[in-house]
């Protein structure tokens, strides 16, 4: 596994992102802006970051809005991963290549704990 962040839906992810970095200080990534909306992008804090993105209008339940995303470097580790946390769990999104160049997946453990999973493929 590379990593593991916090990963945050929210409904103004431009104002948002901008007030945690006030809060916090720290350096902005933009990940993904569409017609000057910020979709996605992470707050780097020293050697950690927060992932944002923008619920694009849908509503999210509370309690909903908070994920742990785990980035891996592995397609037979995220698979072993994924699998693992599947069972007794809810799956949003299967395992499967997403328009934005990876393996993802989003699901919620038997402990009610919410997961994304992403494993960039090679270009």
């Amino acid at each position: 596994m590379i990593n593991a962040s916090p990963f945050v839906l929210i409904e103004n992810c431009t104002e948002a992102i901008k007030n945690y970095q006030k809060i916090f200080g720290g350096e902005i990534k933009i990940l993904n802006e569409q017609a000057g909306k910020v979709m996605n992008a992470e707050l780097h804090l020293g050697g950690t970051l927060i992932h944002f993105a923008d619920t694009m209008g849908k509503s999210v339940a509370s309690g909903r809005n908070i994920r742990i995303l785990l980035q891996f470097d592995s397609e037979d580790e995220i698979k072993k991963i994924y699998n693992e946390l599947k069972i007794e769990g809810k799956v949003d999104f299967e395992l499967q290549k997403a328009f934005f160049g990876a393996l993802h997946a989003s699901l919620t453990d038997k402990n009610g704990i919410n997961w994304d999973l992403n494993c960039f493929l090679a270009r």
